[in-house]
């Protein structure tokens, strides 16, 4: 993009408005620039434009037919037309068509009121009772902790596929048979979970239905219902953000956020997924100490001034370089940083080593 704005500009007009935009860029994005709306379902910022979902046409003086704007190069003079008769009527068709083999259960799907289709039918109010014919009956795919995928809400926009390969370059999704049998599927139309899938869940972040979403959260809380808390990933020193999804003052699961600066809607299996630590019956909440040989509960002051006791005293003892520290990838840059100033200041040595360093 930081190419294209270099670019010198052109002009054209959109609903009657004389615009001024960056030469090479798309119909769509031309809009986007001045704050117009363009309903698109296949379509995603960071991926290859296919102009497969069809929502995303406008008319331009001198085409016979309608473009769709995400594939459509913006030129000089241009003048389009986005909400026009034609264009409004032909987003309604796509949408009927799309509807036609779609399970109605908006009441009981994970992402009412986050997903892309169900908004746009709602804008165009179509209803989905033009077509009468046969549906898919798609094997609900929950064979795998980390993603529930329902084939049967796939309406084939392709960006699990196109974000599998050009972001991750895992190139586990295509697509497979033809025609109506069409299907997004993975090599030998294997389940993920034996598939080469690395469950980073980018495919989940990208899907526009409720064809692929987070196992751990369906039936916790849908989006409307949930507080979104943006935090950075403990995991690792990459320092990845993501939204902690909070309802009723509990942590039921993770979504991207495509505003964090490190890694935008990206995340590692462990990141998006490994949350249920959190309330696990197994995890430390109370420093422990020992005490006749086990271990007990403790105060943090108790645990403290034991430390900072038995430090001194193998100081004492043993002199300075007696004492080693290891520092962990979990902490932060800034808590590892003051680790090891701690050790050569207060210490006295440069016995500092790191978990992440072989």
């Amino acid at each position: 993009m930081s190419e294209i704005h270099e670019q010198q500009p052109i002009t054209l007009t959109i609903d009657g408005k004389q615009v001024t935009v960056p030469k090479g860029v798309t119909v769509k994005q031309a809009c986007e620039f001045n704050n117009i709306a363009i309903p698109a379902l296949c379509y995603d910022p960071e991926l290859t434009s296919l102009g497969s979902c069809r929502l995303c046409v406008v008319e331009v003086n001198g085409f016979k037919n309608l473009p769709a704007s995400c594939v459509t190069t913006a030129t000089e003079g241009m003048v389009i037309q986005t909400q026009s008769q034609a264009v409004v009527e032909s987003r309604k068709m796509m949408l009927e068509l799309l509807l036609a083999d779609h399970p109605m259960d908006c009441l009981t799907c994970h992402k009412n009121g986050s997903c892309l289709l169900q908004d746009y039918a709602y804008q165009y109010q179509v209803k989905g009772e033009l077509f009468a014919g046969n549906k898919h009956r798609y094997p609900i795919e929950d064979d795998n902790p980390f993603i529930l995928r329902d084939l049967n809400k796939c309406i084939d926009c392709g960006k699990c596929v196109r974000v599998c390969s050009e972001v991750q370059g895992r190139h586990v999704l295509d697509y497979a048979y033809r025609g109506y049998e069409m299907k997004i599927s993975t090599a030998m139309d294997y389940t993920l979970a034996n598939s080469d899938c690395v469950f980073c869940g980018s495919c989940v972040a990208v899907c526009p239905t409720g064809a692929l979403v987070e196992k751990n959260m369906v039936g916790k809380g849908r989006s409307f219902e949930v507080e979104k808390v943006k935090t950075t990933c403990p995991f690792c020193g990459v320092g990845c953000n993501f939204d902690l999804n909070v309802k009723d003052g509990r942590v039921i699961g993770v979504t991207s956020n495509p505003d964090s600066v490190v890694n935008g809607r990206h995340l590692c299996v462990k990141g998006r997924f490994g949350t249920d630590y959190i309330y696990s019956p197994e995890r430390i909440t109370t420093p422990l100490i020992k005490k006749d040989g086990e271990f007990v509960e403790a105060t943090w002051d108790e645990a403290l001034d034991l430390v900072a006791n038995r430090l001194l005293a193998i100081k004492k003892e043993s002199g300075n370089d007696s004492i080693g520290v290891l520092s962990s990838a979990r902490c932060t840059n800034e808590e590892n940083y003051l680790m090891q100033k701690w050790v050569r200041a207060v210490i006295g040595t440069n016995n500092v080593d790191h978990c992440a360093r072989t």
